[in-house]
């Protein structure tokens, strides 16, 4: 599981109130064919694994959100809370059930419930390399692209998030 804490404008969110706001998180990455199987006649057949998102809840703090996500994270016999679909999200659990290598949702809902959300968990889901241990590459890891937006009204979101993510220019000569 990657867990990302986004270049998050809290502060212009925060003061848009509960104004209107939509996120839409996109999510891409390939996958490896079954070399031995066609087509999708089971749920594990065809891709050689999958991955998911979930986004921080307003509730959640990062800690708690980690262990909601990743087993791993979790005192023994700990139980995270259910994983119900938060209100807001076009697609929500569809999404997460969706076959392919392209997910993507929108959240529509208020700018400072939107202000709290600021981190995104990455995890695997089960592919054919699950079965076939013998070809798993999963501790190579995974690469993927993860597209995030955000759309609100009348405010520049852009300028605090693009001082965060300010990237080092090298030039070289």
């Amino acid at each position: 599981m990657n867990l990302h804490e986004l270049p998050w404008p809290k502060d212009e969110l925060e003061a848009l109130g509960n104004a209107q706001v939509r996120l839409r998180v996109t999510l891409s990455y390939f996958i490896e064919p079954n070399p031995s199987s066609r087509g999708w006649t089971g749920r594990y057949v065809y891709p050689s694994h999958g991955l998911r998102f979930a986004m921080r809840r307003p509730e959640d703090s990062v800690e708690s959100f980690r262990r909601r996500i990743n087993t791993r994270a979790r005192i023994d016999g700990d139980r995270p809370p259910t994983l119900e679909t938060e209100a807001g999200w076009l697609f929500g659990a569809s999404q997460q059930q969706a076959a392919g290598s392209l997910h993507t949702d929108i959240w529509t809902g208020s700018a400072v419930d939107l202000a709290s959300k600021g981190s995104i968990a990455i995890y695997p889901v089960a592919g054919w390399w699950k079965n076939r241990r013998a070809y798993d590459q999963s501790e190579l890891g995974v690469e993927y692209s993860l597209v995030v937006s955000i759309e609100a009204p009348e405010v520049d979101i852009y300028t605090p998030v693009a001082q965060q993510i300010s990237p080092a220019v090298v030039v070289e000569t």
